[in-house]
């Protein structure tokens, strides 16, 4: 139980003390009035004497009686109403409430005053240091006292209304005071008249009420004197002439109103009075004699509670006893039951007080000398009228009990049985129980035993009372007298603990069966709950705080709410304050009275403890039980207009994740916007609140700027630019970035402006937010707004739209530096609304909201603004079954929805820079909500007309771009850049100076082409172009692209229509190309120097041919001095599966372009000219090649034509993309050599260089083609060509990247990771850094490649052995150097043949003459020397065994090496 004011001893002798009545003359009354208090009223605040009073006992033992209070009433004879009792009782706890503090915050917590140790609770429990925090939170609140004063003054007006009873004597009254004015006329005939109407109210049989102990009650004369009316002399003579009839010890002179009522209240007289009279000045009805009173049902009382939100809301205080939903058990036995009859004996004083208000001072007549005359009256009449009496009245009460204790038991009971009139012994003992016993005449020895048990309690003689209470209960039971033998018990139990020096323990039991006895068997609640009352705070004075809540909760029953709501919590309390605390059933039982006081109207109260058990519940995981709870608390707020409270109680339902059904989570939502609703009406001008639902995830806000993308029209084909549909990618967002700042670069001449901001239309969570991001004037910023319906019914948003604020600034116009502001209006941003936006139950839902800024500023997007509301979903809608799903426009409304706001909150990165940000949680700014509107920029749309998702490798094909300005601003400076420069052409500078042919046209092809002669057939046909047409120029990035406008400016409005070939790559797949369009305005401006344009082509190629070729010097040196040729092998095989359904590849053409060298003629040409490759055919051509007679910038293309058209190869788009190639090739190997360019620094001298380079080939060569492709039975011709570039003698190229090598060494998996890399690449990162740094002395190839060498002989000769045996032939040793620097050349001829297979194949002969011969050629010289070969036999020789050493001139023996040739020189000797 929780702590009280009083200590035990002290409550239970004040709820028992000796009852006096009082009956006044009409002019004693109207005395008394004057001060506002009846006299009852006016001794009350004196009755407890502040001395010790002495009394003897039977034993004429001296019997000390301390603090003795008395209890001074108004006779009252008629018996009150039970609704009256019921209502008093309610207004007294409605009446008392804690300190406001509490009940305003919905999360207080109590201060039980608890002294929590870890000695307590068993650390090892895994739960223990939750409730060791919700404890030691319980202990250190201050917003809440352990006390209840509430539970105390219902205890005390309960046990005061206790009615009397005929089993015991406790409340019955042992005096009466007479009292009269000195001012009557007669006052000693007053008091004889008083004296008869008392006799006759307590022996008259008319009256039931009130109950008088004895038959001889004790009256006691008061003469009541107004001072202030003076006659003090006829006073004193009327008291004189009193004590002469009534004896020095039954009258009293009593002198009040000092002071007159009209004199100012200049001097402060204390009122002891008001404490007394506030409870009973709480609002009753105009009179208990009205009729019964109205009582509710437990079926409407339940209706109340479940539905007081739709019922009209009660005043703060439930002091309409109409709204009090308590049931009236009406039983038989009128006489024993508390809820049929009860009495109160205050009623009078309640009457008297309802005519004055709280406020009204009580004693204005009284000075502080009455109060001490009031005090000493009391004081007298106990010390010499009452104390007396009661002694008196003990002893005869003992003799007559000592006189008749000598005859037996059986004949004293069977002189009972003869003597009591009243008795039925002829009843059955079950029929007795069932009366509640017998009834006991008043004259009855039993009732004279507890009567003088009475007495002696009242007295505080315990010791005398316990044996005679003990004496009772046995006969009590004796005679199944039920009723009286549990008064006796109960009477017997408190005696025994009021026992000073306690000589014998609590007999708890008794007080058990006593309880039992009445509840079970006498059916009377009211003495029940009185000795439950009693035992629970006497157990609770011993630290048996369970067995006090066990009797607590054992009384809880359904007649009585408000009962069983004040025991319930009571029994909390005894729960918490255990040595143990149980918190949690110290919650459970608060959860439990909260129910009952909200079933018994005491809101306030059922709120409490709501509040209190919810600090318990709170965070536990016990989301149900905190649901209930917090659904209570809102409703039980709403009823008392604590909307505020309501709300939050509400709010917290809805935002922990709900384990409630679907219906009942509807429930709480309709609750919740019924209560906001009322919230908003109470101040509909104020700021809109925060709405809980739906969640909104702030970190997946997204923002775009500009409009949304137009769909694709027929053959148009819109850029993809980027939209909210996307999804981002971060590998793909950098690439974008990296050509942003490479076109940035190459417009600012190779410099990236520090202020560069690169463009980002999408912020999202891994967009870099640290910058204000920039829109612009005229175009909308989207918002993308993530809800979360975490309920499982669905929400309607309406009117959906966002909150912002805005700052009109003028950028344009600088005034000293400083941007001018603008005053702001309210059309400067154009917000949409979204009518409907419904989200269904736990479901995420994007919501894509627009502003439309008219004027340039600072822009804040603030939060999201909607109506919330619920749809029936139970009903059709429309017709339409709502298991089918919800269409738009279509929803019911249910009525119920409230206008608040969410903001939009978004946590920026942390920063984990510093030292100091790493060691602390900082977080930087997140900016993607506060755009800076600026001035207006151009826009441009880009279409792709006739675009193609699918090529073959290598393909050539023509598309068109349509490019649109639909802002208002001209555009300039349009470039495009491209990380695949090779995929597409604009077309070169050539292109608008050679018209297509006729036969181009008519062919759709997308060459330029011309027709042949049939001369012209096996040579070649000459053209040069240079690379700066092409734009692939020295120093220029070949990846930004300039895009040939008209004028180079694309006027407001205006579209424009440009060819673009597309080549397809060369490996197949699927190929992602990204373009980024960047143009600017004519008009510069402060905030932003340009906009971009992303598009993203996904092109699908499939395999068409694979281009081998090799080149190898010419071995035939017949131009003598007119320079190199060289012989070009080109291997052509279709690679291409009939899938694409292409029948056969025709070579049309093979050119070759280069500054150096160029082809000649074709070497082994078929006679039809037609070149074909069926499916998987592989054909192989030659072709000779020689240098080039310009050696300058310009590069040479060479056409050699198989069919009856020339494709002109100088011209675009043959040479865009050969260009184009050609770029990115260099550039791959530009980044490998830079790669160890230290190394190569170190190692490489001149002579070196000298000698590399005579077997580097810069030749290029360009195979075109024709596809023919069977297409829904029609054929089309496709075109294409691949590239070839050679650049080492005897090294094969390839047309595209070769990867097998390297997958045997790497295995597949490890390929494809580098697959997009070069072979040569992966083959530096494959070895290691040592091995892989370029040779510090030229290798055998390079070496063998500085001296050619050509044997000129007759392919046989005839010669007759018989007449000479040797045959001499004359050889021509050509000797050529292909180097740039002298070379130091060795002939040696000496060598000889040894393996025994040359021999038996070549056979053996000797060179004649001089065998070794030492030159020195010239820069490009040739030399010829005179030889002679001798043969003995005929046969087939080899002449190829000669020798050749050479040097640079200018090295001593270094890179010295043999120069064999590779290829055989036969002879054939004949012998004729």
């Amino acid at each position: 139980m929780a702590q009280c004011v009083q200590s035990v001893q002290e409550f239970i002798q004040d709820s028992f003390v000796p009852l006096v009545a009082a009956l006044c003359s009409e002019e004693a009354e109207r005395l008394t009035r004057k001060n506002n208090l009846g006299f009852s009223e006016l001794v009350k605040p004196f009755c407890r004497l502040t001395s010790e009073v002495h009394m003897r006992d039977p034993n004429n033992q001296l019997h000390v009686i301390k603090n003795l209070k008395i209890a001074v009433n108004n006779i009252i004879t008629h018996s009150p109403q039970p609704g009256g009792i019921r209502k008093l009782l309610n207004d007294v706890v409605s009446v008392s409430q804690p300190a406001e503090g509490l009940v305003a915050n919905v999360i207080t917590a109590g201060d039980y005053d608890l002294n929590i140790s870890d000695r307590s609770v068993k650390a090892s429990v895994p739960w223990y240091n939750n409730w060791k925090d919700t404890l030691m939170e319980l202990n250190t609140s201050t917003f809440y006292s352990a006390t209840t004063p509430w539970f105390e003054s219902y205890r005390e007006s309960f046990l005061q209304s206790m009615p009397a009873s005929d089993h015991e004597f406790l409340n019955h009254y042992v005096a009466c005071m007479l009292v009269v004015s000195s001012g009557e006329p007669e006052p000693v005939e007053q008091f004889l008249k008083l004296s008869q109407e008392q006799h006759r109210i307590q022996h008259s049989s008319e009256y039931a009420y009130p109950k008088w102990f004895i038959p001889n009650t004790l009256k006691y004369y008061v003469l009541l004197h107004d001072v202030s009316a003076g006659e003090e002399q006829r006073a004193d003579s009327v008291y004189e002439e009193m004590k002469q009839r009534y004896g020095t010890q039954g009258c009293y002179l009593l002198k009040i109103n000092s002071r007159g009522s009209n004199r100012g209240a200049d001097e402060q007289i204390p009122d002891p009075w008001s404490q007394y009279l506030q409870k009973n000045n709480i609002q009753t009805q105009e009179s208990y004699d009205d009729g019964p009173y109205t009582v509710i049902s437990n079926k409407n009382a339940d209706h109340l509670i479940s539905d007081g939100l739709d019922n009209d809301i009660q005043d703060g205080l439930s002091n309409n006893f109409k709204a009090h939903p308590l049931q009236l058990d009406h039983l038989s036995d009128t006489s024993t039951s508390f809820d049929a009859t009860e009495y109160i004996k205050t009623t009078a004083s309640l009457h008297e007080s309802k005519k004055t208000s709280s406020g009204t001072p009580h004693g204005t007549c009284l000075t502080l000398t009455d109060h001490d005359r009031i005090r000493q009256f009391i004081q007298e009449f106990t010390f010499r009228g009452l104390l007396p009496h009661i002694e008196k009245t003990i002893r005869q009460l003992n003799d007559q009990l000592i006189s008749r204790k000598g005859l037996s038991r059986s004949l004293f009971s069977a002189t009972k049985k003869w003597f009591s009139g009243s008795k039925v012994p002829e009843k059955s003992i079950n029929e007795l129980k069932n009366t509640s016993g017998l009834l006991y005449p008043p004259e009855a020895p039993e009732l004279q035993i507890r009567k003088m048990a009475d007495l002696c309690f009242l007295v505080q003689h315990y010791e005398l009372a316990y044996s005679c209470y003990h004496t009772a209960k046995k006969d009590f039971l004796n005679d199944q007298a039920m009723l009286y033998a549990a008064g006796a018990l109960e009477m017997a139990a408190v005696s025994a603990f009021l026992q000073p020096g306690a000589p014998r323990p609590y007999p708890a039991h008794y007080m058990d069966t006593a309880i039992q006895t009445y509840r079970d068997i006498c059916k009377n609640m009211m003495l029940a709950e009185r000795c439950v009352l009693l035992s629970a705070e006497i157990l609770k004075s011993q630290s048996k705080y369970s067995d006090a809540a066990a009797l607590l909760i054992r009384l809880t029953s359904e007649d009585s709410d408000l009962r069983s709501a004040l025991l319930l919590e009571q029994a909390a309390h005894c729960f918490i304050n255990m040595k143990s605390p149980m918190v949690r059933k110290f919650a459970f039982h608060m959860i439990l009275a909260g129910h009952r006081y909200s079933k018994a109207g005491q809101k306030k109260h059922a709120l409490r403890c709501y509040c209190q058990a919810m600090q318990v519940y709170k965070g536990k995981g016990w989301s149900l039980a905190e649901d209930h709870i917090n659904f209570t608390i809102g409703r039980q707020s709403f009823t008392l207009r604590q909307l505020d409270n309501a709300v939050s109680a509400f709010r917290h339902i809805l935002i922990n994740d709900s384990k409630q059904p679907a219906a009942q989570q509807g429930t709480f939502l309709r609750e919740y916007l019924y209560v906001y609703k009322n919230v908003t009406q109470l101040s509909p001008d104020g700021p809109l609140p925060q709405l809980p639902l739906p969640y909104i995830n702030n970190s997946a806000t997204r923002v775009f700027f500009g409009h949304d993308r137009r769909p694709a029209e027929g053959e148009k084909q819109a850029a993809t630019h980027i939209s909210l549909d996307q999804e981002y990618d971060c590998e793909s967002s950098h690439q974008w970035k990296e050509l942003e700042e490479q076109v940035v670069a190459v417009v600012n001449k190779g410099i990236i402006p520090s202020n560069f901001q690169p463009t980002q239309y999408c912020l999202n969570s891994y967009s870099d937010n640290s910058k204000f991001p920039l829109a612009v004037v005229e175009e909308p910023v989207t918002v993308e707004v993530a809800f979360r319906n975490p309920l499982k019914v669905p929400l309607l948003l309406t009117d959906l739209s966002l909150l912002w604020k805005f700052q009109p600034k003028d950028f344009s116009a600088k005034h000293n530096g400083e941007t001018k502001e603008l005053a702001c209006g309210n059309d400067m941003i154009g917000a949409e609304v979204i009518a409907e936006f419904l989200i269904n139950s736990e479901e995420t839902k994007m919501a894509r909201l627009k502003l439309f800024p008219h004027q340039t500023g600072e822009l804040h997007i603030l939060g999201v603004v909607y109506n919330l509301g619920t749809i029936q979903g139970t009903m059709m809608l429309d017709g339409i079954d709502p298991s089918i799903g919800l269409q738009a426009g279509k929803f019911v409304y249910n009525g119920m929805s409230v206008r608040g706001r969410q903001d939009l909150e978004i946590q920026g990165p942390r920063l984990n820079n510093t030292k100091e940000e790493k060691t602390s949680i900082k977080y930087g700014p997140d900016r993607r909500l506060d755009p800076i509107v600026t001035e207006e920029m151009p826009l441009l749309e880009v279409f792709f007309i006739n675009f193609p998702t699918g090529l073959l490798c290598g393909e050539i094909r023509k598309a068109y771009v349509e490019f649109v300005n639909v802002s208002k601003c001209p555009l300039t400076a349009l470039k495009v850049v491209s990380k695949h420069p090779e995929f597409f052409t604009f077309g070169g500078n050539t292109a608008v100076l050679t018209p297509l042919s006729p036969s181009a046209s008519e062919n759709c092809s997308a060459y330029k082409t011309v027709v042949t002669d049939s001369t012209s057939v096996c040579t070649a046909l000459m053209s040069s172009a240079s690379s700066v047409n092409f734009g692939v120029g020295t120093g220029s990035q070949p990846e930004v692209i300039h895009v040939p406008l008209p004028d180079s400016v694309l006027l407001p409005g205006a579209s424009v229509q440009l060819p673009m070939w597309l080549h397809g790559p060369d490996e197949e797949g699927v190929h992602e190309i990204n373009f980024l369009f960047y143009y600017e305005s004519i008009k510069k401006h402060s905030k932003m120097c340009h906009r971009v344009l992303r598009h993203t082509a996904v092109i699908c190629t499939s395999r068409s041919l694979n281009v081998r070729a090799t080149v190898c010097r010419s071995n035939a040196l017949e131009d003598e001095g007119k320079g190199d040729n060289m012989l070009v092998f080109v291997d052509v095989e279709n690679i291409n599966t009939s899938e694409a359904g292409v029948k056969e590849f025709h070579i049309v053409q093979v050119s070759s372009n280069s500054k150096h060298w160029k082809l000649q003629k074709a070497v082994n040409l078929s006679e039809d000219k037609d070149y074909k490759l069926a499916s998987r055919e592989r054909g192989k051509l030659c072709f000779k090649a020689v240098r080039c007679k310009n050696s300058g910038e310009n590069y040479t293309f060479a056409d050699i034509v198989f069919g009856n058209e020339q494709i002109i190869s100088s011209a675009s788009p043959c040479a865009d993309f050969f260009f184009r190639s050609l770029s990115s090739e260099l550039k791959r190997t530009h980044t490998q050599s830079n790669m160890f360019q230290g190394a190569v620094k170190q190692s490489f001298d001149e002579a070196v260089r000298l000698i590399q380079k005579c077997s580097k080939v810069d030749l290029n060569i360009v195979v075109l083609w024709k596809a023919y492709v069977v297409e829904d039975n029609k054929q089309l011709i496709l075109e294409g060509q691949h590239h070839i570039l050679l650049h080492t003698l005897g090294k094969e190229a390839f047309s595209f990247p070769q990867k097998q090598g390297f997958k045997k060494i790497l295995g597949n998996s490890d390929w494809e990771d580098l697959e997009q890399e070069s072979p040569e690449m992966v083959f530096l990162k494959f070895f290691r850094p040592e091995s892989s740094s370029l040779p510090t002395r030229p290798t055998p190839d390079q070496l063998s490649n500085l001296i050619k060498t050509s044997l000129h002989y007759p392919e046989s000769f005839n010669h007759s052995f018989h007449q000479k045996s040797l045959c001499l032939v004359p050889v021509t040793l050509l000797l050529s150097n292909c180097s740039e620097a002298d070379v130091d050349v060795i002939i040696d001829l000496r060598h000889k043949t040894t393996s025994p297979e040359a021999l038996e194949i070549h056979g053996s002969f000797t060179w004649l003459g001089q065998t070794q011969y030492k030159l020195q050629l010239k820069n490009q010289e040739v030399c010829s020397l005179q030889l002679k070969a001798c043969f003995v036999r005929t046969g087939v020789y080899n002449l190829g065994t000669h020798r050749v050493f050479a040097k640079l001139a200018d090295q001593v023996t270094l890179f010295e090496t043999s120069q064999q040739n590779s290829m055989p020189a036969l002879i054939i000797i004949n012998n004729i």
